[in-house]
């Protein structure tokens, strides 16, 4: 057995006694000091733009206390405590750009009512939480993510000249900490909208929040749900900045619990869509995040039935609590991509042309990014494997007879997942590279590791490039990268695809790349597929599109792994079988590693007890990368 992940136990055994510190491996090769050269070919960088402090009222309320200072602190590899009371660092180099993402609602206002000099601390609602007598600081906490739903602001605290104070010292942290050439800082909040899910049961809110990430310079007030919850006025809004000369984008988060909403057939207000919409939305949403600490948004399984890898870290509940979400079309980047296409074929337009990174949602100001080294999104699951019911609970070695969880914490915790970074194909390492990046969407998103994915379109590929030493210049000279749109071809030649991956040499081999393609016939709409390249050198089934098993495994035991024929890098053309000129379809690659131990599993194998029995013990992290869009109809309105 190769120990690949098991030199990692005595190390993590001996911070389960003491506060220590708690590392998440970096990839070895990039550890030489010096940034990546422009390149006319483009560099990935990997980045997280969906990073919380303090200034957010919930992570405050949690009893986060770190800054945005901290959180960039970290993300150049310094280490910065854990609310939970040991240290966490990245042990390797230090991420490339970085959002911090605070909630633009009641920003910073939570501190100020901790603050005796501040008179926010002399409200009734600050003495309700933080007084000598607090008595129900649960019941005042819910009054304010209520209003974030309901868009009416609690005006005993709504003190909007402090939050544009702390708005501005955002910005100047940001300012800081920017270093052109070496590390990207963006300035960026969250417009954090809900949608009340209608019924008997429970209270619970559709997620509609989107990060706003500004280019360069930022205004003096952002724009929030306390403005107003209509997505659709934050991009009029946004679209008021670029006209002054502030460039910026909205990347929509946690579709996987929108309750439908995200990727509807209509608009906030119930109207229909239409191409004027669909326009302003790709003007200002030219991204989705595709993955992070609540889930993956790829698909489900009841969605995508056929696809062996659509169980990937489904996260089951809506957002702040334990109301069950039922997972539909509207909620998932997949059939959203089904659903634009259809809407190009009938009505001449596309809302749903995005592309897709991954970020991490950590309200710590730390990216929780790799399995064996997992602290949670908040204090309370950071806190220990028993918090976050990885472990039996009150010391038992065993399951049997356990308790079912008592508090929200424990239900959700365990679907909390260690991901995601944002990739993106840039000529450097400055605002104005990587945010035109995002914005031209070649990009892609992973679920911790930093694996490099790339994808090209061409009629005029061959399969002799994968071996040019001028692949990539002759790649953007005669085709388009991921992101990118296919003209209408006359005739019945395919497209030829280009499909190269590369491992992240700290994380497990890689296994597969698939091409996943969706396409419109008729007003009907499918999905398909294909794998593209298999580890070892062997090759896909031609009638099931599938490689074969490489012998990868997984001890639970002691979460050591055989790596089988894992691969390194992964490198293929492929044309679609199926093509057909005439119809809609888009493409986009996802990369799967071999089989690795969950960070569940890695809580249990410290602590001597089996894995929890409802959740899965291995998973195989993975890389999605933004679509290629081809046009069957000649009736483009946006792009």
């Amino acid at each position: 057995m190769s120990k690949h992940f098991g030199w990692a136990l005595p190390a993590l055994a001996l911070a389960a006694c003491a506060p220590g510190t708690t590392t998440a491996k970096a990839p070895e090769a990039a550890a030489d000091k010096l940034a990546p050269a422009a390149s006319p070919t483009r560099n990935a960088y990997f980045g997280d733009v969906h990073v919380h402090t303090s200034n957010s009222f919930d992570a405050y309320i949690f009893g986060v206390r770190a800054t945005p200072d901290d959180a960039y602190r970290f993300a150049k590899g310094e280490a910065i405590r854990h609310p939970a009371g040991y240290d966490i660092k990245l042990s390797g180099p230090p991420l490339d750009f970085l959002a911090v993402t605070d909630h633009g609602e009641y920003l910073g206002v939570v501190p100020a009512m901790n603050t005796p000099s501040s008179p926010l601390s002399q409200t009734a609602i600050a003495q309700s939480v933080f007084g000598a007598n607090a008595t129900d600081p649960g019941n005042s906490f819910l009054r304010v993510g209520i209003t974030v739903v309901t868009g009416e602001e609690i005006a005993e605290i709504y003190d909007r000249d402090l939050i544009d104070s702390v708005w501005a010292a955002t910005i100047d942290s940001a300012e800081r900490n920017n270093e052109p050439g070496k590390f990207t800082a963006f300035s960026g909040y969250e417009f954090t909208a809900m949608m009340a899910v209608p019924g008997d049961g429970p209270p619970a809110a559709g997620n509609l929040h989107r990060n706003v990430i500004f280019r360069g310079e930022a205004p003096q007030r952002l724009f929030s749900t306390l403005d107003s919850t209509n997505p659709e006025d934050l991009w009029t809004w946004m679209e008021g900045q670029r006209s002054e000369g502030r460039d910026v984008l909205a990347i929509p988060h946690n579709s996987n619990a929108s309750n439908g909403e995200m990727f509807a057939l209509q608009t906030y207000n119930g109207e229909p869509l239409t191409a004027a919409y669909a326009d302003k939305r790709m003007r200002n949403e030219p991204l989705v995040e595709v993955s992070q600490v609540k889930g993956t948004s790829e698909t489900s399984p009841t969605l995508s039935p056929n696809d062996e890898w659509a169980d990937f870290e489904q996260y089951e509940y809506f957002v702040g609590g334990t109301t069950k979400t039922t997972p539909s079309a509207g909620d998932f980047v997949r059939p959203a991509y089904k659903r634009g296409l259809a809407l190009q074929e009938t009505e001449g337009f596309n809302p749903y042309k995005f592309g897709l990174i991954s970020s991490s949602d950590t309200h710590v100001a730390a990216a929780s990014l790799v399995e064996e080294f997992h602290w949670g999104k908040t204090p309370q699951d950071g806190a220990s494997p028993e918090a976050r019911r990885s472990v039996p609970p009150n010391g038992a070695k065993t399951w049997d007879g356990a308790e079912d969880p008592r508090t929200r914490r424990e239900i959700t915790a365990t679907q909390f997942s260690s991901s995601g970074l944002a990739g993106v194909w840039a000529e450097s390492n400055t605002r104005e590279a990587i945010f035109d990046a995002m914005k031209r969407k070649e990009t892609f998103g992973t679920s911790g590791p930093r694996m490099k994915v790339r994808f090209f379109a061409s009629m005029d590929y061959t399969p002799a490039m994968l071996a040019d030493a001028a692949l990539l210049e002759r790649a953007y000279d005669a085709g388009v990268p991921m992101g990118g749109q296919l003209a209408k071809v006359s005739g019945d030649a395919a497209p030829g695809f280009l499909v190269w991956a590369v491992r992240d040499p700290m994380s497990a081999p890689l296994q597969r790349a698939q091409v996943v393609k969706v396409w419109t016939d008729g007003g009907e709409t499918h999905e398909a597929i294909h794998d593209v390249a298999c580890s070892g050198g062997a090759l896909p089934d031609a009638a099931t599109h599938r490689c074969p098993d490489n012998g990868a495994s997984v001890d639970i035991s002691d979460c050591t792994t055989e790596p089988g024929a894992g691969a390194d890098e992964l490198k293929a053309y492929w044309q679609d079988p199926d093509f057909d000129a005439d119809l809609e379809a888009a493409y986009y690659v996802r990369v799967l590693e071999n089989p690795t131990c969950r960070w569940s599993t890695w809580d249990a194998v410290r602590n001597g007890t089996p894995p929890n029995p409802e959740l899965h013990t291995t998973l195989q992290e993975r890389a999605w990368s933004s679509p290629i869009w081809y046009a069957g109809f000649d009736r483009l309105t946006n792009q």
